[in-house]
């Protein structure tokens, strides 16, 4: 049976693929267009020169998504390999050149001679859904983290005294800033209209919120320059994001109600720390299945929460964090592990025993993320919820 191996260098338009057997000879070099047909023709070619294909491309969706459900539809064995990898491994190859061949070529041999690389396989429909969803809620986030830090700036450029009393990621500020910009505007309204005013907006605690905004334009009369057109933007801006605060709202509830159709829904809510949006991006980051990453101990290499050894000669025993792990997931164990110190005990209890260990902050809440690593993926494995006392313990 002759074995082949193809290496996929990804592009948004075009790929470029080399096909080589056992002794590393080069049997195909072609560059195809990102077209299905071509891609047909292509698995057709390289299908043609061996009894068995194993494939390797260096993304895992994006530009390379049509071909590699082209390659899973047709029962093909396909591996990531990250383009880091290939740059790296790419120097050991002659030739200091870099091409799309050379990239493809390099793919190909290393799919070739290593045995852990990362199998692509159909992703769950609902896991699909939520890579979209929660793709699109962290864009919206970063672009209401940008727009806040913009208006904070625009604002403390004529209102200083304001800027600093008001937590611009609630909607009451960001209410008041559509209408009210100015030290001069506030003092006009006074407390009682602009408590009014806030209150016919429906904003909380709208007394206390307009006395804050008083006080704070009672304690500046200087008009500065440019004042009239940064209040216009100031305007601008708090509309802006209080228009992202509802797409991020609306987003929040199509992914919740996407996560409860999969299986794992109550198993992974269950777990002490990880809400509806922990856990749909949790399930986004690493597609669901367990089984993929073989152990706890994988998973968590993956996650960025599991140190690794930096041993050279006589020198052992050292420890550092990882470089290369997916740091959407790490978010994840870390963030998640933050509120479980907060609402859980046992939580509490295994932090505050790390920090009385000598433990940074930073580095208790680490531990304390891989700890529940383990937990969960137990959880995963054998299918059930999260109790303070597991069922083994209770049946001893």
């Amino acid at each position: 049976m002759a074995a082949i191996w193809a290496g996929i260098d990804a592009g948004k338009t075009h790929h470029h693929c080399v096909a080589i057997d056992e002794s590393g000879r080069r049997l195909l070099s072609r560059r195809v267009a990102n077209d299905e047909t071509e891609l047909l023709e292509l698995l057709a070619d390289v299908l043609v020169l061996g009894d068995e294909v194993t494939w390797g491309i260096d993304l895992a969706d994006g530009g390379a998504a049509l071909a590699i459900v082209i390659l899973l539809n047709h029962d093909q064995p396909v591996h990531y390999i990250s383009g880091r990898a290939i740059h790296r491994a790419s120097e050991s190859y002659r030739g200091e050149g870099k091409t799309d061949a050379k990239d493809a070529a390099v793919i190909a041999d290393q799919v070739r001679v290593r045995h852990d690389l990362h199998p692509l396989r159909t992703g769950d429909e609902t896991v699909t859904d939520l890579k979209i969803l929660t793709g699109r809620r962290m864009d919206l986030v970063a672009d209401r983290t940008r727009t806040v830090n913009r208006l904070r700036a625009q604002l403390t450029g004529i209102f200083p005294g304001l800027e600093r009393t008001l937590d611009l990621t609630n909607t009451g500020p960001l209410t008041l800033l559509t209408g009210y910009q100015t030290p001069a505007a506030i003092r006009r309204i006074g407390t009682k209209r602009l408590e009014t005013w806030l209150r016919n907006r429906k904003v909380r605690s709208a007394d206390q919120l307009a006395e804050t905004a008083v006080q704070a334009a009672e304690r500046q009369h200087t008009s500065l320059p440019g004042e009239k057109l940064t209040a216009e933007l100031v305007h601008t801006m708090a509309k802006e994001v209080m228009a992202l605060n509802q797409q991020v709202a609306e987003l929040d509830k199509a992914i919740e109600a996407r996560f409860r159709d999969h299986h794992a829904f109550d198993v992974i809510t269950s777990m002490p720390g990880l809400g509806v949006i922990l856990g749909a991006e949790f399930l986004a980051a690493t597609g669901g299945d367990m089984g993929v990453f073989g152990t706890p101990d994988r998973l968590a290499g993956f996650g960025g929460v599991a140190p690794v050894p930096r041993d050279s000669g006589k020198i052992s025993g050292n420890l550092r964090r990882p470089q290369r792990y997916n740091r959407r997931l790490q978010r994840v164990f870390y963030t998640s592990a933050l509120f479980s110190i907060r609402h859980c005990a046992e939580s509490r209890r295994f932090y505050d025993r790390k920090r009385a260990e000598g433990k940074r902050h930073t580095q208790a809440v680490l531990a304390l993320a891989r700890r529940r690593v383990n937990v969960l993926w137990a959880l995963l494995r054998d299918g059930r919820r999260y109790e303070l006392t597991p069922p083994t313990a209770l049946a001893a």
